[in-house]
């Protein structure tokens, strides 16, 4: 037995529903959590900064695809392993481990977060609308926000209804770019040259401004409290047997999701660079003006249509994670619970602002802006909930046995220090540039 004297009382009555080894349903269950996490790795954001890191600098910035998607990993994998063992998530360890006034300051730097990953999902999904039907963008924007009603209504016959038609919509992708990367026919030699990192990736001030968006839109911030909040009573009692067996199934779950988001991610950037950088058209970084010439640089009208639809897919499926953070954080740090339909409203009603004045002052150009613009404050704020995540996890006194410790603990640390730095050198780069 090893019990925690920091689990409460609630979490341990929760955990004696039963005691053994994981039955199917519950591995069903591992999967859809790692899906709802995993879906906030492939949104619009990745897309926008995917697409102009690929028609920009080619492969070279596949280098920062892969790394950043380790650390999604290995983060991720840091966070389910709090929620799990603790019973708490890392938004409640962090209000009930900090000061009033820092509670309050991760708090409203955490919604900041959740606000700029709205945003890119709003007009993402506009832009989507507008590319298969022809909507205006203003009509695409308001037509995304219902999208997160409805999508949040499939949770009316339960959990695991939703995290199906996720886990659907995250295959539809994949298989929408195995069939874009068949026709872009990518240099793959390049491509794995491209994913080694290079020196040049920090003196180039354009390089290191995608470089922390794409950071941003892969690692980001408020899926490192959902995931906590979504595993937390995955293990039924605080025995070893069961916390392992829970850590196990769990694990399966995350690093499939996230390896198919990988997967994603990169192929986003390799056929921006297949199709884009190699034929000339390096200033192409809006979502618009990559569906228009996709199809004639292919050779196939195929090529538009699952650009436009798989975006789509991206951005409805993605309405979720938002939500559903921003219930996890507003409930740990705060102890206030809405309900979903008007946590997605209040997240909404912030996010369709700064939507509505690029799309309305800018067009299709501003769109792509903000997209980027957006991935990179998730990337400043990141930080701030990585700090204490790894403190937390690696807390003896916490996390007992099952701490965070060793090689993990070592690359953990070293992905902060690598963010804090990035994050340093785009200061620098505004400041000086």
């Amino acid at each position: 037995m090893n019990t925690n004297p920091f689990i409460s009382s609630a979490s341990r009555r929760r955990r004696r529903r039963g005691t053994g080894s994981p039955r199917p349903q519950n591995w069903i269950s591992f999967v859809g959590a790692g899906a709802l996490v995993a879906v906030g790795y492939m949104d619009p954001g990745n897309w926008a900064t995917a697409l102009a890191g690929g028609a920009s600098y080619g492969y070279t910035l596949l280098s920062v695809v892969v790394a950043s998607s380790l650390m999604a990993m290995l983060l991720q994998w840091v966070s389910s392993r709090l929620g799990v063992v603790t019973g708490r998530d890392l938004a409640q360890h962090c209000r009930e481990r900090t000061s009033r006034r820092m509670t309050l300051f991760l708090w409203v730097t955490s919604e900041i977060a959740i606000i700029a990953c709205d945003v890119a999902e709003v007009v993402g999904s506009a832009v989507a609308l507008q590319l298969l039907f022809g909507v205006s963008l203003t009509a695409g924007v308001l037509m995304s926000a219902f999208g997160t009603f409805a999508m949040l209504a499939l949770q009316r016959h339960g959990r695991r209804t939703l995290e199906t038609v996720v886990v659907a919509l995250i295959l539809f992708v994949g298989l929408c770019f195995v069939i874009e990367l068949a026709l872009a026919r990518p240099d793959w030699r390049a491509a794995l040259t491209g994913a080694a990192p290079s020196a040049e990736l920090l003196r180039n001030a354009g390089m290191v401004w995608l470089a922390a968006g794409i950071l941003g839109a892969t690692v980001m911030p408020h899926n490192l409290y959902l995931h906590s909040a979504l595993v937390k009573t995955h293990a039924h009692s605080d025995s070893a047997a069961d916390i392992g067996d829970a850590l196990r199934g769990v694990n399966f779950g995350t690093f499939s999701a996230l390896s198919l988001a990988f997967v994603i991610n990169a192929a986003l950037l390799i056929v921006s660079a297949a199709v884009f950088h190699a034929s000339g058209h390096r200033n192409v970084t809006d979502l618009a003006d990559a569906h228009r010439l996709i199809a004639p640089i292919v050779g196939s009208h195929w090529a538009a249509i699952l650009f436009a639809a798989a975006l789509l897919a991206c951005g409805l499926s993605a309405t979720v994670t938002g939500t559903l953070a921003g219930q996890v954080v507003m409930e740990g740090f705060l102890q206030i619970r809405l309900p979903r339909w008007q946590r997605a409203l209040l997240t909404r009603s912030l996010a369709i602002g700064p939507a509505l004045v690029a799309v309305g002052l800018f067009g299709p150009n501003g769109s792509a802006q903000l997209l980027v613009a957006s991935q990179v404050v998730l990337s400043l704020q990141l930080p701030l909930a990585v700090v204490p995540l790894i403190r937390f996890a690696s807390d003896a006194r916490l996390m007992h046995d099952w701490r965070v410790r060793g090689v993990p603990l070592v690359l953990a640390w070293a992905c902060a220090a690598g963010i804090i730095a990035l994050n340093g050198a785009l200061i620098w780069e505004t400041a000086t540039g």
